[in-house]
This record gives C-alpha cells, sequence and structure tokens, in this order.
C-alpha cells in the first residue's frame, strides 16, 4: 500500500484551523469517539495528502465525513477525494450534519459495523 504523501505546510495549517472551530455534529461526534472509546483511536481534521478528513481512524484506515449543506454543491470534489483516499486504502463513510445531532446512535451504530468490516478485510 503507497504511503500518503506528506501534507504541505498550508494543509497542516488550514487543519489546525479546522480543529479550532468545529462545527455542532463535529463537536458532538468528537465527545464520543475520543479517547478510544469505540476501541479505537480517532483523530480529528488530520491531513491526508492535500485532504483534511473530519475524522480518522489510521489504524483501521476508516474516514468519517461529516456534511453540511454545502456538499451539495461539491459532490464532485467529495468524489475525487474519497477515490484518492480509497486508492490510500482508506473507506470513507459519511453522514449528514442533521443525522449526528437527531440520530447519534444510529451514527456510532453505522460506524461501530464499519469497523468491524475493516477488522474482518
Amino acid at each position: 500500500m503507497p504511503r500518503p504523501p506528506r501534507s504541505n505546510p498550508k494543509t497542516r495549517t488550514h487543519a489546525i484551523e479546522l480543529r479550532k472551530e468545529p462545527t455542532p455534529a463535529e463537536r458532538k461526534l468528537w465527545a464520543i469517539i475520543r479517547n478510544d472509546q469505540l476501541g479505537v483511536n480517532f483523530r480529528r481534521q488530520h491531513a491526508i495528502g492535500n485532504y483534511i478528513p473530519d475524522f480518522v481512524c489510521i489504524e483501521k484506515k476508516l474516514i468519517i465525513e461529516l456534511d453540511g449543506s454545502q456538499h451539495l454543491e461539491q459532490e464532485e470534489y467529495d468524489e475525487e477525494r474519497t477515490k484518492y483516499l480509497n486508492s490510500l486504502g482508506y473507506k470513507v463513510i459519511r453522514f449528514w450534519n442533521n443525522d449526528v445531532t437527531k440520530n447519534t446512535d444510529g451514527v456510532i451504530l453505522a460506524i461501530m459495523q464499519a469497523l468491524e468490516e475493516k477488522t474482518h478485510h
């Protein structure tokens, strides 16, 4: 599996800025998945190449993206980004922000299922 290119300083700086201002949905999900609460370590706004996924589990190669309405206008960008991350062996799962706030248990269940799938492959 090819190692992802190091992120450039601009991407790293942007990741640091994003970490400072999480959306309410990011804040809520992070409170649940941080500190190995699901049995694995997640990082928040961790740069991979030129991309900054919302949450990434390096160990299981799982990326969680939270989408607000702005993602409707950037489907092509999201598709390219997902293809790139898949090429590095990452599985990308996406949730709408309102799913995180209104159906938190369902989101956590889906994340746990994705982690389980990554364990058996």
